[in-house]
């Protein structure tokens, strides 16, 4: 609403009054304003993608590329939610508590997971500016106790600027089966992979919708589009046509691929024609991280070479096949008129991902259970690769080939190799040149001013009665004009115990492998790269200028103090994501579900990790009943008690790998139940499993035990809710189809309990579920 005086007349009469209309007017944007699209994609070198010289055909954002400008140093946070919150805010991502994940918050004000009310959002910017704004796709950067349906809703996208929303929340989702929310609430996918669905192709059909509703009743507004995919992060899901296109493209290796690619990058232009390529492992062994090792190529043997191989090929058709979806939008633009004053930003957000640790994986969710990946079981799924069998991410190599020539990949924020990404930005009403090269040195934090003075708007100073933090970054449009010295001075970077800083050219780094837990940050190596001259940070200054590097350590300390910086983490990703967090519902001991609810986050949702636990479901089947009774997880991690055939199963699904844990039950008569299952746990395993024994029950009565194993780690990071009375997205078993209703009976609740004596009155439990139902 305009904050303008009222200036018309009031009486008591409306004959003898005269309005004033102004003040109570929405809006409106300044003349000409232009449209606003960012297309950010996830774990994504410089090296992979063809404009860049790479070997992944990228034909959209070639066209963009030869019709405006290609950045080769621009930089980013070397995590998703962090870089993704200096998108939202253009301010640095520890004052937007966005330390790293929203899943690793904790109570730091750099660590918070939510955005601080001094960092209004880029939507609300907009919004108070006349403009339509549209999020879809990626979310993550909502703390993970909010995702759920009675939460808070202060941090999701219509609480933070945003007109409409469609996408996920969390920080990955199966790109077949996806776990969607439209504005505020959560939805089923429209329709299945069978029938042809995928999560880019969807996206940009919702996109285009949205664009075309508000032209038709608002064809004058212009429009910010933030268009997220779930590409190229992990799980690289592909129609196998699209992966089927780089069969054999990358047989020699990622040894051969860092020597090719790096010689087509400088002849592109993308790098200085002097660029060094680093080593696949630049930290000392006693320093790094074991996940994160490079496996030499030529130590590999015939099986795995052809199974590493086949993985890149899949995360390449993937890239490729949500560019084209993306085309059709950037088509659409050029049909209908809007594409020539439409400012378009096509990025990523941190380097490649090494989370597939040295050997790939079929299922990236063992990186988060600290459970290691067997070739033996992943050759079995070589020919499913990209499809919904698959959670799949490539080795640790791919991710140090597809960020050369620098060191590292992403989560490595003191090394290029985590923080340098492609860019490129058209505008053809508003940039000239066509397919140059820019060479300026800039970080995801100056995106928000580069947009705000295009528009030819300014940040406000307050905002709903908050003085605003100003912004951390400076603007990019001068380089729209021509290369030439960077007007940006200062950078410093931190993330998961990993640090660096840049200034004026020069770059210091701290030697420090995240995820290790081994601490002492005070006794951290520091390294000076002068990157105007060495752009892959290869030759280390810091004995040659100690003065220098002196003075950037103390430039990153201040800095750290100015933007909430510390402390520093670099805790195990078991550790950090398995921390407790304060959320509106305390935990308990006892959980109660019903039928008809929107499936809860995991979140939220009971905690049966690593710990003994009791499901209690108060049925009432007949001879016809089928169908899911209670389901958490997916195919890749999960659990679920089902009747199938008239018979009570439950099955735990241990990260995917073959044979699913079953129990079962003798067919049961029609009737009222309580049927169930007991985890009693009795060791920890080799990686931090849970062993112990299971016991099925129908009412008091065993009907089958043995023993089981279960994740210390969450079931997935996608999201997967746990459900009652249906499966929701991919079934957590093979012995049911999704979604799995139960049909042809009753559920009146079902209990889960992590309490030790594990006890339930029945009689309780089946009143408050009549009371509900």
């Amino acid at each position: 609403m305009s904050q303008q005086e009222f200036k018309g007349v009031i009486k008591l009469d409306i004959r003898d009054s005269k309005a004033d209309w102004e003040p109570f007017l929405p809006p409106r944007a300044p003349e000409g304003a232009p449209n606003v699209l960012i297309i950010l994609y996830d774990d994504t070198g410089q090296a992979a993608w063809q404009p860049y010289g790479g070997a992944i055909n990228m034909p959209t954002l070639q066209k963009l590329a030869d019709n405006g400008l290609t950045y080769t140093q621009w930089h980013t946070t070397a995590l998703c939610s962090p870089t993704r919150s200096c998108f939202l805010t253009g301010r640095n991502h520890h004052l937007n508590g966005m330390s790293c994940i929203t899943e690793g918050a904790n109570g730091f004000p750099g660590w918070s997971g939510r955005l601080p009310h001094n960092c209004m959002s880029v939507g609300y910017m907009l919004q108070e500016n006349g403009y339509s704004t549209f999020w879809l796709g990626k979310e993550h950067n909502i703390p993970e106790q909010d995702i759920c349906s009675g939460g808070p809703r202060s941090e999701w996208p219509l609480q933070q600027g945003f007109d409409r929303f469609y996408g996920f929340l969390g920080g990955e989702t199966n790109q077949w089966y996806p776990d969607l929310t439209e504005d505020n609430h959560f939805i089923d996918q429209p329709y299945l992979p069978e029938d042809g669905y995928h999560l880019s192709k969807d996206l940009v059909d919702q996109g285009m919708q949205m664009i075309r509703d508000q032209k038709a009743s608002n064809p004058s507004k212009p429009w910010f589009m933030w268009l997220c995919p779930g590409a190229n992060h992990a799980p690289h899901h592909a129609p196998k046509e699209y992966a089927d296109r780089y069969k054999g493209k990358f047989d020699d290796g990622y040894d051969a691929y860092r020597k090719w690619v790096v010689p087509r990058m400088i002849e592109k232009g993308m790098l200085p024609a002097d660029t060094k390529l680093e080593d696949f492992n630049p930290i000392p062994e006693d320093q790094a991280n074991p996940g994160d090792h490079v496996r030499p190529w030529d130590e590999l043997n015939a099986e795995e070479k052809q199974l590493f191989s086949r993985m890149a090929e899949v995360y390449a058709g993937f890239s490729e096949y949500t560019d084209e979806q993306v085309g059709r939008l950037i088509e659409y633009l050029e049909q209908s008129g809007q594409l020539d004053n439409t400012i378009i930003l096509y990025c990523s957000d941190n380097g490649a991902s090494g989370e597939g640790g040295p050997n790939g994986s079929v299922n990236e969710n063992k990186f988060f259970n600290n459970y290691p990946d067997s070739l033996e079981e992943n050759l079995k799924y070589l020919d499913a690769l990209g499809g919904p069998e698959t959670y799949n991410h490539y080795p640790t190599g791919w991710a140090a080939a597809f960020s050369a020539p620098y060191k590292m990949f992403k989560r490595y924020s003191e090394y290029a190799g985590g923080t340098a990404c492609p860019m490129v930005i058209s505008w053809p009403k508003g940039i000239k040149a066509k397919g140059e090269v820019r060479n300026q040195y800039h970080h995801a934090v100056d995106i928000v001013p580069t947009l705000l003075e295009c528009i030819g708007i300014e940040m406000p100073e307050s905002f709903r009665g908050v003085k605003q933090h100003p912004l951390s970054g400076v603007s990019m449009k001068y380089s729209f004009e021509a290369d030439g010295p960077t007007q940006k001075k200062r950078q410093y970077y931190a993330m998961l115990g990993t640090r660096g800083i840049w200034e004026d050219g020069w770059k210091a780094a701290a030697i420090h492998a995240p995820l290790t837990g081994k601490g002492n940050f005070d006794k951290d190596e520091w390294e000076l790269y002068h990157v105007d001259q060495d752009r892959s940070e290869s030759i280390d200054l810091a004995k040659e200028h100690p003065e220098k590097l002196e003075a950037l350590i103390k430039a990153w300390f201040e800095e750290a103090d100015a933007n909430n910086v510390l402390p520093l983490d670099d805790r195990s990703a078991a550790e950090l994501l398995g921390l407790e967090r304060p959320s509106t519902e305390a935990p308990r001991e006892r959980y109660l579900y019903y039928p008809g609810t929107a499936p809860v986050p995991e979140g939220v949702a009971v905690n049966v990790r690593g710990r003994s636990y009791k499901i209690i479901a108060d049925v009432e089947i007949t001879d016809t009943t089928e169908g899911v009774i209670f389901a958490h997880g997916s195919r890749f991690g999960g659990h679920a008690l089902f009747i199938k055939d008239g018979k009570l199963h439950y099955v735990y699904n241990f990260l995917g790998i073959k044979p699913e844990q079953k129990f079962s039950s003798d067919k049961l008569t029609p009737g009222k139940y309580a049927l169930g299952m007991e985890f009693i746990r009795e060791k920890t395993g080799e990686y931090g499993e849970a062993l112990g024994k299971t016991t099925l029950y129908v009412n008091e009565e065993a009907v089958d035990s043995g023993d089981m194993k279960t994740q210390m780690g969450k079931f997935t990071l996608s999201g997967d809710g746990l459900c009652i009375g249906r499966d929701s997205g991919d079934a957590v078993s093979e012995e049911y189809s999704s979604p799995g209703e139960f049909r042809n009976g009753h559920i009146y609740g079902v209990g889960v309990s992590v309490e030790k004596e594990q006890y339930f009155d029945l009689e309780k439990l089946a009143a408050a579920a009549m009371a509900v139902d």
